[in-house]
């Protein structure tokens, strides 16, 4: 904001309110953003601010035309500031703890399909279970969450990720994160009831080559190309959609085939015309919760990844109704 003479000690005296402000400024983009995001007055941020420049002798902010933007130590703070207040808010979530309280928040982002099944029974768990925790909810496909627990917009992202998938969310772009694999999700052929192999225990894709396909989300697309890739062929993709329903009602009515995961499936009633066979074992995602290293020492976020643990590891996502196809 302005030239700042260097000091000469090197203790920077942070302040936890200093940090969230830096981290604010850098998420919303603006001192009004910052201010309306953390509920102080703006003049009241840019006192922080400039008190904490004259402690660090480095300037954080500098003017671009009528806004402003963070200056490389601006961006440094920020990038830190994260892991700071994260660290922060699991001690006082500790604290509160050997308190007996139980008042908390957890910000979750999951994926559609997690909508309608692991999401409910995750807020029924916690209702018996930690009554005090309030859960909100943003549904968003993997990168998006991912993006949000990065930019400390959600504490818990739900997320899938394909065998040999290119574009994995949790390769370079969850670096510095935390990425735990909670369980995985079987994917089925989708068939027409006419379809010769509807009656099987278990179809090889190879089987399907001459079909028209029924492509998905871009990343599922991505997985089918590379399903097919190595079952010899490259499917013929006649439609695609990411609603899941839709995938059903075009199989249904004969247009082509498709592959879903099982909770995709499962979280709807069962469309006529549409037969469902397992996929040979091995043919499934991998389903993880992503947060901010450090984050499971909050009592309310790791209380809620404890639950989505039973809930989705092992056969938690397979209930007593489940079964292998629907005809």
């Amino acid at each position: 904001m302005s030239d700042i003479p260097a000091r000469e000690d090197s203790d920077p005296g942070f302040d936890a309110r200093e940090l969230r402000v830096v981290k604010a400024v850098a998420d919303s983009g603006s001192i009004t953003g910052a201010a309306a995001q953390l509920g102080f007055s703006q003049p009241a941020v840019s006192q922080m601010l400039r008190r904490l420049e004259a402690r660090l002798g480095v300037a954080l902010l500098e003017r671009v035309g009528r806004g402003v933007r963070l200056t490389e130590a601006g961006r440094v703070l920020a990038r830190h500031a994260t892991a700071v207040t994260t660290a922060l808010d699991a001690a006082a979530g500790e604290l509160a703890e050997l308190r007996g309280l139980r008042v908390a928040r957890v910000r979750l982002m999951a994926f559609p399909s997690a909508s309608p099944t692991v999401v409910p029974r995750l807020l029924a768990d916690l209702a018996r279970k930690h009554p005090g925790i309030s859960l909100t909810y943003v549904e968003a496909e993997p990168p998006e969450a991912v993006q949000a627990v990065r930019e400390d917009r959600a504490d818990i992202a739900l997320t899938f990720s394909y065998p040999g998938d290119r574009e994995d969310p949790h390769g370079s772009s969850a670096r510095g994160l935390a990425v735990r694999a909670l369980g995985t999700d079987d994917l089925l052929a989708v068939l027409p009831a006419s379809h010769a192999a509807a009656g099987s225990e278990v179809v090889d894709v190879a089987m399907l080559a001459a079909e028209d396909w029924i492509a998905g989300c871009p990343r599922c697309r991505g997985h089918l190309l590379e399903l097919c890739g190595r079952a010899g062929f490259a499917p013929r993709i006649a439609f695609e959609t990411d609603n899941f329903v839709a995938v059903e009602g075009l199989v249904a009515q004969g247009i082509g085939v498709a592959t879903l995961p099982r909770m995709a499936v499962e979280s709807f009633p069962q469309l006529p015309g549409v037969s469902v066979v397992p996929l040979p074992a091995g043919e499934q995602r991998t389903i993880h919760a992503v947060t901010a290293r450090g984050a499971d020492r909050v009592p309310a976020v790791r209380a809620t990844l404890s639950a989505l643990s039973r809930l989705v590891g092992a056969d938690g996502l397979r209930g007593p109704e489940r079964t292998a196809s629907r005809n």
